[in-house]
């Protein structure tokens, strides 16, 4: 699984930066975006789809993930120890779920790598654990384009002044960030420690 990931990355961050130094012609860089998301997305499913297919349920007492994957395309975080996977989640995404992350206020969640930051005791979710949006790859296209990359991206449960699971299941609501239900984000809160691997794919 974290071989595939990691091919994937690899791709993306070589394209990126190749990406950045061409922004100034529009055409080549719609051109560029196409092919770069079309072998993204073959990548991602060559190497992830077999391998993550059927993700435990059950996981063992006093065991921790040490890296997370989630997968937009399908909706799905996977928590992973030793490169196994040990539990899967649905999960909401933001407003606009395709394509990474850009600017501040554009309702997209971010792709790429990125590590768990802290568990927000005060969060105006149910739970919330701090990603650290942005990486430099994103600072990099921000700057290129002038605009402000935004923060503030969780993994987090539903709002409190609105718990009602039925209100948001099966659909992308929060501003960016990753969003489970209370009762899944307890149990996420518990498995991830601070300092673990988050990664992000289309």
């Amino acid at each position: 699984v974290l071989q595939g990931v990691f091919l994937y990355e690899m791709f993306v961050l070589t394209f990126g930066l190749f990406l950045i130094n061409y922004s100034k012609f529009s055409t080549i860089k719609r051109i560029i975006m196409i092919k770069i998301k079309a072998a993204a997305l073959l990548l991602s499913a060559l190497f992830l789809n077999t391998a993550l297919a059927s993700p435990s349920t059950k996981t063992d007492p006093g065991i921790k993930a040490d890296y997370v994957l989630i997968k937009k395309s399908s909706r799905v975080m996977f928590l992973l120890k030793n490169s196994r996977v040990i539990k899967s989640y649905r999960v909401s995404l933001g407003k606009r779920p395709v394509g990474r992350k850009i600017y501040q206020g554009d309702h997209r969640t971010p792709e790429g790598k990125y590590k768990i930051e802290y568990f927000n005791p005060n969060s105006n979710f149910y739970y919330s654990l701090k990603i650290s949006y942005p990486n430099e790859l994103d600072k990099m296209i921000a700057q290129k384009l002038n605009v402000k990359t935004g923060g503030d991206i969780f993994i987090h449960g539903l709002p409190n002044k609105f718990p009602d699971p039925d209100s948001f299941r099966g659909r992308d609501w929060t501003k960016g960030c990753v969003a489970l239900t209370n009762k899944e984000i307890k149990e996420v809160v518990s498995l991830v420690p601070v300092g673990t691997t988050v990664q992000i794919i289309p």
